[in-house]
């Protein structure tokens, strides 16, 4: 037995102090913590990215309803109910019996191209351009804008804030 004893004092012995023999286990430790903050770290990144996503602001949702005169050439809308509007991002989009009008009122506006007279209600731009529950806006179509607004036509109205459709409201002209 002395001579086992003795060959592993050798072998010990042929390691000093602080190299290989103690240094082998050390190795292990910090590539095992190495790879647990490198899979921390990427966790962390994911959770953010998955994060980031879902934040986008969904588009407003309210009520309205249409109202055409085809005498008049006048087109009413109300809201009525759901959340507020803001008419500085709002786009609005006129058909007449499918076809659209050649001059898109550009809200909020004073003197457009293609209406007569100025917008009522958010429509103006001299009045607060957040349209609530309860209040109407309208515009007139001047007789240079084509396809002409009569009696008895269909209108589609279309509305739109930041590029996501809130309503699409159809009536027929009186």
């Amino acid at each position: 037995m002395a001579s086992n004893d003795r060959a592993f004092q050798t072998r010990n012995s042929d390691f000093p102090r602080g190299t290989k023999a103690e240094t082998r286990a050390v190795s292990s430790l910090v590539g095992i913590l190495t790879l647990l903050v490198v899979t921390i770290v990427l966790a962390a990144v994911v959770a953010a990215g998955a994060n980031s996503i879902g934040t986008a602001p969904s588009p407003p949702a309210a009520g309205f309803d249409l109202a055409a005169d085809g005498q008049q050439s006048t087109i009413v809308l109300e809201h009525i109910g759901g959340n507020s509007i803001d008419v500085d991002k709002l786009a609005i989009t006129i058909e007449i019996n499918g076809d659209p009008l050649e001059s898109q009122p550009p809200v909020p506006f004073v003197g457009a191209e293609g209406f007569d007279e100025t917008p009522t209600g958010p429509f103006n731009a001299r009045s607060d351009s957040i349209w609530r529950g309860g209040e109407s806006a309208s515009v007139r179509l001047a007789s240079t804008n084509e396809p002409r607004l009569g009696t008895g036509d269909t209108v589609t109205v279309t509305l739109a804030v930041d590029t996501h459709r809130i309503a699409v409201l159809e009536e027929t002209a009186t």
